[in-house]
């Protein structure tokens, strides 16, 4: 299974209107391993907005790195709405940027189970005073997973930032 990644013009949009808006844009990965900062410093100008991330692939370093409580994770389990959003709102914090961009899921093949498949994820975006949240079920192997992730992230960012996000 192949998929195409974003489409180069769109990173560029959000780039530019993150610029023109002068907003600045921060993340937090956990199952794409930094594959979100690859994509935006990939494009000339990212240094302009955009900060810089944690991947917190492990929960320790979920709770270390970004202040996540242990109560949390045991609670909804790294891999969840919550610890999603958590993880948004604490990178916006420590990076002390406008906008963030969290992922957490599993990207398998091992680790799923019944109520939380190989495959789900959940993305958060912090824009402005709200937190936008969405959960995944993608099929395909580990790196299609990743980039789905990884695409899906910067288009829920791109369509948030045209108001066009429902």
């Amino acid at each position: 299974m192949v998929f195409s990644s974003l489409d180069k013009r769109s990173v560029k949009f959000i780039l530019k209107q993150l610029k023109n808006r002068g907003l600045t844009l921060g993340v937090a990965e956990s199952c794409t391993g930094g594959l979100i900062s690859k994509i935006i410093t990939d494009s000339p100008g990212s240094s302009d907005v955009f900060k810089g991330g944690i991947v917190s692939y492990s929960n320790k370093v979920k709770e270390n790195n970004l202040e996540i409580s242990r109560d949390k994770l045991k609670k909804y389990g790294a891999v969840s709405k919550e610890v999603s959003e958590e993880m948004c709102r604490k990178v916006s914090k420590i990076l002390d940027v406008d906008i963030s961009i969290s992922c957490t899921g599993i990207s398998g093949p091992s680790g799923g189970s019944k109520n939380k498949p190989v495959g789900l994820v959940f993305i958060s975006v912090k824009y402005q005073d709200s937190i936008y949240t969405k959960k995944f079920n993608f099929l395909g192997d580990r790196e299609n997973h990743r980039n789905l992730t990884a695409n899906s992230a910067l288009n829920m960012l791109r369509l948030i930032l045209s108001g066009k996000w429902t």
